[in-house]
Parts: C-alpha cells; structure tokens; sequence
C-alpha cells in the first residue's frame, strides 16, 4: 500500500525516528512510504492535502492543524492517522505563558478525534489522546538502531559523562548547572561531553565541546563513559519519549536520569543505570560509576540487551506493520 507522511521536514529528528527508521521494513512488506513537509500556511496545506489523495493512508505527525483543516483533509484521505511524540496540546516547559493552551488543546482534540487511529510515543500521550476523544490509541515507543552504535569501551580511569540534545533542550541542563558542578567538585576526572550546537560553561566541571552531526553523533557517544539526562519534572515532560536515553543505551553506557516521564521504564535502577532524584543522588551515582569500569561495562550490556529487546527498530517496525494489517481490515484494537 502506499502511505504518505505530513511531517516537519522529513529530516527532523521526529520524521528521522519514529518513521524514517521504519522504511526499509515497510518496503519489504510491500508497503511504500513517501514524506511530504507540511507548510505553515494554511492554503498551501489545503494543496497538499488534495495531492496525497491517491494514497491510501496518511500518517500527520505531531502537527496541530484546526478542526475546519482537519474536517477538509478527513473527507479526502481514506485513511487518517495522526503520530505524536510529545505533549503537544501544552506549551512546553520553559513557556513564559505555562503549559495550559485553550487553542493547541482543541486542535489536539480535532486531530485525535477525526484520526482513525492515534500512534503514541508512550502510554501517558495515549492516555491523553483517549481522554480527548481519540477512538483508539496504540503506544508505538520512539526506536533506535543498535547497529548504527558502536559499543563503548569503559577502558579509562575516570569517566566522560556524555549528554546529547539540541539548543531548546540545553535548557533542562542549564538547570541544574548547580548539580553538575557539585559533581565536578566531589568527583575528580569526571568530564562532560556536551554533543550539542550550542554549549554551556561550567566552573568546576570542564565541557568538551562537540558539535552534533547525524554523521558522527553514534560514535561521540560510545567514545565517553556514562550517558546523563534530566527534564523538569512537570506534564510537558512527562511526554517526552527518551531518545538520548535510548542513544545512550544503544553505545552500551549505563545511564543516570532523573525518574521522570518514561526514564523509570528505561533505566532500571541498578541494572542498566541509576534513577537519581537529588544532588547527593546523582553524586554517589556518577562517583560509583566513576571508579568501576567493570560495573559500566555490565550495566551498558545490559542496558544495550534491552534496547534490542524493546526500543529497536525490528522491534518498532513489527508493531508498525501489525498496525497497517489490523487498520486495513478493521480488526486492529487498541
């Protein structure tokens, strides 16, 4: 069957992993998937709508489009699905405004509503989806390839922490600024990778700055030693899907996160990492990781076994294609 996606840009990270990663499976069912970037303006979406009506299911994701767009777009498409992997109907977490908006609301509830199927990055997106109307809802993880990561090494005395992320998501690091460089303080030899385009000072625990590229970011990240993470504790981030988490998981580094959102489901505490909570939490973590290359090393295997158990993307694309075979002969059930 042929399946066109509206997405951001079909290089955003979003398109790249929870629909790109899946396109060499799809193929080989039988089914083909062409990406079509969304506009801004409304006119031009209303033309795009009309020229993928030959295909026979179009996946919108993440986008907010209003309930007339929506209505427009429903009558011409066969078959409507709509993929989110964030909270959208919120502002995020750094909004001047707060997280609660009357209008990304509504437009969440036309989308889910007129969807003849919602696919949700984790349970909490699919429980709120159901919660405005969605008819069904089925949770459809964000995936990594574990072969496109090269095993970490856990070679050196000391440890290079690693943190991956864009400029927005900089913002969650920047913090606790104070944690991290109580870390550095209490923990001798301990760097921090930053694989980022834009970077941040910390006076007591030093920065190696690394540009991201799509190219080289795999290898960055099995280069250091313990994978970090955090977001605010707060509904916007309960929504996110832990990709770096993933990432980092994949290169076989353990993982210290705060326990929020989806990283208690991720990181098991004391197998694939540690869930810390506050500063003297995320000390002993990192000086206990620190000094134990043994304990790294298991803890990265192990975290890296469960990546490939249920965040790959062989794993990913059979709930996928299961989906299309359940949708197309209306018998799937959320």
């Amino acid at each position: 069957m042929r399946l066109a996606a509206l997405v951001e840009s079909p290089d955003h990270v979003c398109a790249r992993y929870r629909l790109r990663a899946f396109e060499p499976y799809l193929r080989a069912a039988g089914h083909s998937l062409e990406f079509h970037t969304l506009p801004k303006n409304v006119w031009a979406r209303l033309t795009l709508a009309r020229s993928v009506r030959g295909a026979d299911a179009v996946i919108l994701q993440r986008k907010l489009l209003s309930r007339p767009e929506v209505a427009w777009m429903r009558r011409r498409i066969p078959h409507l699905w709509y993929d989110v992997d964030d909270a959208v109907w919120l502002r995020d977490s750094y909004a001047a405004k707060g997280f609660a908006s009357r209008k990304r609301l509504a437009r969440f509830q036309a989308v889910v509503q007129a969807a003849e199927a919602v696919i949700a990055g984790n349970a909490y997106l699919a429980a709120h989806a159901t919660a405005a109307g969605a008819r069904a809802a089925w949770v459809i993880p964000t995936c990594v390839d574990p072969i496109r990561y090269p095993l970490a090494r856990h070679e050196r005395d000391g440890a290079d922490l690693v943190w991956v992320g864009s400029s927005s998501t900089l913002r969650g690091l920047e913090a606790i600024a104070p944690l991290l460089n109580t870390v550095g303080a209490q923990v001798p030899g301990v760097r921090l990778k930053l694989v980022c385009d834009r970077f941040l000072h910390l006076p007591s625990l030093p920065v190696v700055e690394t540009p991201w590229s799509e190219a080289t970011e795999a290898a960055e990240i099995a280069a250091a030693d313990i994978g970090i993470s955090w977001v605010p504790d707060d509904p916007w981030s309960r929504g996110k899907c832990g990709l770096k988490v993933l990432q980092y998981m994949a290169a076989g580094l353990p993982v210290v996160t705060n326990p929020v959102g989806v990283h208690p489901e991720m990181v098991l505490h004391g197998q694939t990492g540690f869930l810390a909570s506050g500063e003297a939490d995320w000390v002993e973590a990192i000086r206990t990781l620190a000094a134990d290359r043994a304990l790294r090393r298991e803890m990265g295997a192990a975290g890296r076994k469960l990546v490939e158990e249920r965040y790959g993307v062989e794993v990913g694309a059979r709930l996928w294609l299961n989906l299309i075979d359940g949708l197309l002969a209306g018998r799937a059930t959320a």
